[in-house]
């Protein structure tokens, strides 16, 4: 009785001490990466030497690495080393190719064309630094240069500088008409990027700008400047969960972008406002080939009656197939929803269809929330389009869609871009 006590407390003693030795990281390898600095993937990733083993972390650092542009795809392997209890972490790179050209090409059924053409380096210094600039015509040229490093010191700390002096013909709603103005925006901005953690992160920052309006034609009224120029002050806030996985060409996941901005305007005409908007996207993969994508976009601001209300109706940016700013207003809902399914897919290459539905509605300025209810303030656009993918150089997607309006006024057109819609 007494030997078997004995060999009991033994084997009890072997089970806890075993229990108690827990697996520790001997080291943090990165392999398969060319540009990508190793000394920038060990410095973002939360696994570190010395570190207790824990596959939750491995599995977050590798969809951070995944969201880089510089990388297309990642895993990692763990191998036991000769230390006791410790094991060598590797983390598998797939490098994109990050010098990115932009391309944005819109037009309607009234010949009107308007074009964004731009160069990137999303990995500028192998350190996941965007530093670039575009060029467009929209009737008028305009320019911007911008530079963003979100992960300076560590995986939580950035900073972002952004110039543009953006030339736009603009149209201006009166109650005599409608008039085109000339519209100048030059401005500058800097951002400070912070992570709390994996998915919540915060920019905070201010933008000093001026807005010209000069008058080119259409309708006229006393009480709107045909030549205004104003310096403004803007500061912003954004706060963004992001909760999506990437596999190549596929995403999967819920994100929310909540922006939020306020502006002082040195003249009476352009009066100070509040605008904020919150953009909800989910993802969901659907079977081998499909992926079912949708965008919902809320917003309010100031509801000032004014022509210049800071919502626009637009191309390229929320109603594919609408036109250039065809209207303006002080709130905003807007859904795009899209079914993407892979025709094509190789190592390097594929190709996606694209069947999707654009649906939004304005608030007029000075309305009421029954302006999104109003039939001349609703658009729907269903569409099709292509995606042709390079799966090896980072967002090199090009984009073609056709949308084809069914409310009231409605028009149709063609859309390019480089990248995804949304």
């Amino acid at each position: 009785m007494l030997k078997k006590s004995i060999l009991l407390l033994f084997l009890l003693s072997l089970s806890l001490q075993g229990y108690a030795q827990e697996q520790y990281i001997e080291d943090v390898k990165v392999q398969g990466n060319k540009r990508l600095k190793s000394s920038f993937v060990r410095l973002i990733s939360d696994a570190k030497q010395g570190q207790v083993l824990d596959s939750t972390v491995l599995d977050h650092d590798i969809i951070r690495l995944k969201r880089l542009p510089a990388v297309s795809h990642a895993y990692y392997q763990v191998f036991y080393s000769n230390e006791t209890n410790s094991y060598n972490v590797f983390y598998n790179i797939e490098e994109n190719f990050t010098i990115n050209p932009q391309l944005n090409v819109y037009t309607t059924n009234d010949d009107e064309f308007a074009y964004r053409v731009g160069l990137y380096e999303f990995n500028t210094l192998g350190r996941n630094i965007a530093f670039g600039g575009f060029y467009q015509r929209d009737t008028f040229d305009s320019f911007g240069f911008n530079l963003r490093a979100p992960f300076v010191f560590n995986n939580k700390i950035g900073l972002a500088l952004n110039f543009q002096s953006l030339t736009t013909q603009e149209p201006v709603f009166l109650e005599e008409g409608t008039a085109d103005y000339k519209y100048n925006n030059t401005s500058f901005e800097i951002l400070g990027l912070y992570s709390f953690n994996f998915k919540h992160r915060i920019e905070t920052g201010v933008t000093i700008f001026n807005e010209d309006y000069e008058y080119l034609f259409g309708a006229t009224s006393d009480l709107v400047p045909q030549a205004l120029s104003v310096d403004k002050l803007l500061f912003k806030g954004v706060y963004e969960y992001d909760n999506l996985d990437y596999y190549y060409q596929y995403t999967s996941g819920f994100k929310s972008t909540f922006n939020i901005q306020y502006v002082i305007a040195s003249n009476e005409t352009l009066p100070d406002f509040l605008i904020w908007w919150n953009d909800f996207q989910y993802f969901l993969r659907v079977g081998e080939k499909g992926n079912w994508a949708s965008r919902l976009r809320g917003g309010l601001a100031t509801n000032a009656d004014s022509p210049f209300a800071p919502f626009s109706v637009d191309n390229n940016l929320n109603v594919r197939g609408v036109g250039n700013t065809i209207d303006r207003g002080t709130g905003v809902i807007v859904l795009n929803t899209e079914y993407r399914y892979t025709l094509v897919d190789k190592t390097w290459f594929a190709i996606q269809s694209n069947a999707f539905v654009d649906a939004g509605s304005w608030r007029n300025p000075g309305g009421d929330f029954g302006d999104f209810g109003d039939d001349q303030n609703i658009r729907i656009y269903p569409g099709v389009g292509f995606r042709f993918i390079h799966k090896k150089i980072f967002n090199a997607t090009f984009r073609v869609d056709y949308g084809y309006g069914i409310t009231q006024g409605a028009t149709s057109g063609l859309v390019f871009g480089i990248g995804q819609y949304f």
